[in-house]
């Protein structure tokens, strides 16, 4: 929050010999006895109980000093600013009034007559008093400093710098001037001018809280996590009761992963502050990463009428564009919440005044070529990465021209060597960390559709997009949703995933790949799961899915070579396949030998209160069945183990595991029987593992992007069957898997067959597709038509089949 100054008008006063004595005394801790008439006295006492926030005297002893001089416009000045800061509002502006009545050229009364209508809400009132304070006064620091905040407040950004700017020429040492300035430029990306902003504030008064806890939020931008910390401590001593720093310091905790932590001070932040948005909404996030579900009705029911409060008011939504999926909020605000996401980004870039960028007009500057430049920030040993690192190297070099713009550092990972090696140009754009420098780097490059991988997650520079430096923008494959922004031309997606009647979800047109438009290298990450050897147990126990060999050298393994239970670290990672042939059982987990599984293997968060009862229905329904779940986090093992005893699971029937590396986490999908989906946002990266795994997957789309990826994948993979309607049929499907030995058997064959013989992971065949799409959008850009939803690659029989879905949460 910007730091508002209120002047204080003592400053003409001076200090009586009788008031050093009357100091003395108190210093003592005698009796005090005044002059009763001695007018200078009672103005000075006032002074200094308001100064030591000992509001209740402060008040009486003005009021004894406006007996003796009723008309004394300074004592009705302090007086006011004394029932300001009780929050007795109107009082403190019929008071200024009355100071201003009595001295009509008095800039600090109007000036904080301002700062009082401000706090009503009376934002144009509280303007007018601030100009008519500089118009007597136009070098008043304070006026500047609070007629700034509204300007920044109203979103004139470069009129607020200004005053800013102004009140710092008139007074350099304006450390609340310094902190503001520093916010705004901190919100423009310029960082290191933010700092040192900050730096100068915190000089010029140790104990400024606010600005501790504002820098804390710079150097977090900056990835200075460690003197983020040290920013939001140090801010906490000053002021304990400081509820921005607590909530500052959670969001450290949040991203660290130490969630109950982050709970702690989220809860802190709200004790001290109940009405905190920011906090609450993260909060309730955080809950929601641990499966605590306490009073969750009553928390969605909040959590809603923030957000339709703050897009009422056209505020920035407290909820993050990624996770909106999360909570029962209509399309329409899901929506409208990444739109304000994306004019943030604008706003941002809006102050480089940079002209448009020119474009090429056709292939010619290529040689009939088109320009491809996929921009992401988890280029390594990331999921996005680990689903679609072979995808530069297939394009086809002939019609394609391929960049990748690395937003993030070198890992030194064989996934980030591997699309540096096969993209034919790649460009480390973490060197250039000038949104603007960066965005003129990809158009001197004259790239044809620009590719955005990362959306609103983690390391995204929209502002880059924002600037528009190619003629066409597409979202695909890194974000689950709409980008909400002007900036963006196009997703990627398709007739399953996003089907025409839902496409008002969407600010973008939607470009339909033929089949799923979810992208994996499993086959080339993987290739030594594409065959297994089932191994009978010392209990006698034979079937797929308790014991087995996975090998990419499967004679080796008849001939019982090289067989072990890890593999080496690049092989664990996913970067290299294992060199033997890796065991796998269930012993390894504790899993029964001879229970049915259920597993998921999603993060907990993805799990709400109707998909763990649909869950814990099944398992009560299948005999000797289990479910599965990860650690995911571990902090979300007892909340689930609570809640399912409430449900009613028998002990012993929920099983947990730690989170593994991704060759473990791919291979032991194969010791389950079924993958049960999360509706509320599906198995994405986990959905295409479990299916290479060989373990059905059943699924209930919803109306959400994030909610009928799965019904994609199963739909390419030419298994309807597993795709429900209702929550009924999803609970049937996955009861008859449990209880009919037959069909399970067949469902399970026909997964394992349709690995290979679907397109599903066939990544050279999705290469050729995309670059078809990308070719097809190019093509109507250049004959000037206008953009429009590409579904000219649909298959003729299209995904009709799929249900359109509920909306889950309502």
């Amino acid at each position: 929050m910007p730091a508002a100054n209120c002047p204080c008008f003592s400053s003409s006063l001076h200090m009586h010999p009788v008031y050093d004595e009357w100091v003395l005394k108190m210093d003592n801790g005698k009796a005090v006895t005044l002059d009763p008439d001695f007018l200078d006295a009672y103005i000075n006492l006032g002074n200094v109980l308001k100064e030591a926030r000992i509001f209740d005297r402060a008040v009486g002893a003005y009021l004894r000093a406006l007996q003796l001089s009723p008309n004394h416009a300074v004592v009705h000045g302090n007086l006011a600013c004394v029932y300001y800061e009780q929050g007795l509002i109107d009082l403190a502006i019929d008071t200024y009034r009355r100071a201003i009545e009595l001295q009509p050229h008095f800039p600090d009364a109007y000036c904080n007559l301002a700062n009082a209508l401000k706090e009503q809400g009376k934002v144009k009132e509280a303007e007018e008093c601030y100009n008519t304070a500089l118009r007597l006064n136009p070098t008043h620091a304070d006026s500047l400093n609070n007629l700034a905040n509204i300007k920044r407040e109203q979103g004139k950004t470069e009129e607020a710098i200004r005053h800013y700017c102004k009140a710092l020429e008139v007074f350099p040492e304006f450390a609340a001037a310094h902190s503001n300035l520093a916010s705004v430029l901190q919100q423009q990306g310029k960082l290191q001018e933010a700092l040192m902003h900050y730096k100068e504030a915190i000089r010029i008064s140790p104990t400024f809280a606010d600005a501790y806890s504002n820098m804390g939020n710079t150097l977090k931008e900056m990835q200075d996590i460690q003197g983020a910390l040290q920013c939001y401590t140090r801010a906490i001593q000053i002021n304990p009761a400081f509820a921005d720093a607590h909530s500052n310091l959670a969001s450290i905790h949040k991203d660290s992963g130490n969630i109950p932590e982050a709970i702690a001070s989220y809860r802190t932040a709200l004790k001290l502050k109940p009405d905190f948005p920011d906090a609450y909404c993260n909060l309730a996030h955080c809950l929601q990463i641990v499966c605590d579900w306490t009073d969750y009705e009553a928390r969605m029911k909040r959590l809603v009428a923030i957000v339709a409060d703050q897009l009422e008011k056209n505020r920035l939504p407290s909820v993050h564009p990624h996770h909106s999926m999360l909570y029962p909020l209509s399309h329409r605000f899901r929506k409208s919440i990444a739109h304000r996401h994306g004019n943030l980004c604008l706003e941002k870039i809006n102050v480089l005044h940079k002209p448009p960028y020119q474009y090429p007009k056709d292939l010619s500057a290529s040689n009939g070529r088109l320009r491809i430049g996929y921009v992401s920030s988890d280029f390594g040993n990331h999921p996005t990465s680990h689903l679609m690192q072979s995808v530069p190297g297939k394009h086809n070099p002939k019609s394609v021209e391929v960049f990748c713009y690395a937003l993030n550092a070198e890992d030194n990972t064989n996934f980030r060597t591997k699309v540096v090696k096969e993209a034919e140009h790649f460009v480390d754009l973490s060197k250039i960390p000038c949104n603007g420098k960066a965005a003129d780097r990809i158009n001197a490059d004259g790239i044809h559709i620009l590719v955005n991988m990362n959306g609103y997650t983690k390391g995204a520079r929209n502002e880059i997009f924002a600037l528009r430096p190619a003629p066409i923008q597409v979202m695909w494959l890194g974000y689950p949703g709409t980008s909400g922004a002007p900036f963006m031309d196009y997703i990627v997606t398709d007739s399953t995933t996003s089907p025409m009647e839902l496409a008002h979800q969407y600010s973008e047109k939607l470009a339909y790949m033929p089949n799923t438009f979810f992208v994996g290298d499993h086959w080339n990450m993987f290739p030594h799961m594409l065959q297994k050897v089932i191994v009978q147990t010392k209990d006698g126990v034979l079937r797929d899915n308790v014991a087995l060999v996975n090998s990419k050298n499967m004679d080796a393994v008849l001939e019982k070579l090289g067989i072990s239970e890890k593999v080496h670290a690049k092989a664990a990672t996913g970067e290299e396949v294992p060199s033997s042939a890796v065991f796998t059982s269930r012993a390894m987990y504790e899993l029964p030998q001879d229970g049915i599984i259920y597993c998921n293997f999603n993060q907990l968060y993805k799990i709400d209160p109707a998909t763990m009862q649909m869950w814990v229905s099944i398992i009560k329904k299948v005999p000797n069945s289990y479910l599965w779940l990860l650690r995911f986090p571990a902090a979300g093992e007892p909340h689930l183990l609570n809640t399912a005893a409430q449900m009613g699971l028998p002990p012993g029937r929920l099983l947990f595991s730690p989170v593994a590396s991704k060759e473990e986490h791919v291979r032991r999908g194969q010791l389950a029987d079924v993958c049960l989906d999360t509706p509320l946002c599906n198995a994405h990266t986990t959905g295409m593992d479990v299916l290479w795994a060989g373990t059905p997957m059943v699924t209930l789309p919803g109306e959400t992007l994030a909610s009928r990826v799965a019904a994609s994948q199963l739909q390419t993979m030419g298994c309807p069957e597993l795709i429900a309607s209702t929550r009924q049929e999803y609970e049937e499907i996955a009861v008859r898997l449990g209880t009919d030995a037959m069909f399970r058997q067949h469902i399970r064959a026909k997964v394992w067959d349709r690995r290979t013989s679907s397109v599903l992971f066939q990544i050279s065949q999705y290469a050729m597709e995309l670059e078809r799409l990308f070719g097809k959008i190019w093509e109507k850009h250049e004959r000037g038509e206008a953009m429009n939803h590409m579904t000219d690659l649909i298959l003729p029989q299209g995904n009709a089949s799929v249900p359109r879905g509920v909306e889950v949460g309502h």
